[in-house]
């Protein structure tokens, strides 16, 4: 799979495993600008994010698209290979396609950030788009954490609406939770307006005792 446009020269195509080295460093670079803490740091395991790398790259609900300069667009100090500079993640939801109406997810969305505004997006974008013509999709959903105005502009421009909020937490985190609450002996919380409903009732009987005393 490959693509281009004519307002830009960077091509999209499917990654190979030989793309973990580049892959690893655009998603280092997005984890930064996102100021996410403890992920995919230098030191993480070469084997073990090849196998992984391969197994993603084998899956069939997921499709790993890089977008590149080849070769004869590359920056000088590049040599004659291609410079790989955007990588989108896209997957199908399994929910949607069991209700029949099949999605298209983007999890992973990263544009070099010497590369910006240059088209490379919107190539991701339609690579994205051909990817759900292909499976049957109707919609492409993409992931977009609320501080990141620029990419939240990005999206809204290319006519992106707001679906969701996703939160995120660690499994220790969600364990000591969970512990807190069963220790707490406490039974699940009352909705606001039963809990209201509950306290006019038991208020009721209390102003008619007043008023017969």
């Amino acid at each position: 799979m490959s693509g281009s446009g004519s307002r830009s020269r960077v091509e999209t195509r499917t990654a190979r495993p030989d793309d973990l080295p580049a892959v690893l460093a655009l998603v280092r670079q997005h984890r930064a600008d996102a100021h996410a803490e403890d992920v995919l740091t230098g030191h993480t395991r070469l084997n073990a994010a090849a196998a992984g790398f391969r197994r993603l790259l084998a899956d069939p609900g997921h499709r790993v698209v890089l977008a590149v300069l080849p070769g004869s667009y590359a920056p000088a100090d590049g040599g004659s290979a291609e410079v790989s500079v955007g990588l989108a993640v896209l997957g199908l939801d399994p929910l949607s396609s069991v209700l029949g109406n099949p999605q298209v997810t983007v999890d992973t969305f990263v544009v070099h950030r010497d590369h910006r505004r240059h088209g490379t997006g919107a190539m991701l974008l339609s690579a994205a788009a051909a990817y759900a013509a292909e499976v049957g999709a109707a919609h492409v959903v993409a992931a977009v954490a609320g501080h990141e105005a620029e990419r939240q502009r990005f999206f809204a421009r290319m006519g992106f609406a707001p679906l969701t909020t996703r939160r995120i937490v660690t499994l220790d985190s969600l364990t000591r939770s969970l512990s807190a609450w069963q220790h707490s002996r406490l039974g699940i919380p009352v909705p606001r307006r039963v809990g209201q409903a509950a306290r006019r009732r038991a208020v009721g009987p209390l102003r008619s005792a007043t008023a017969a005393g």
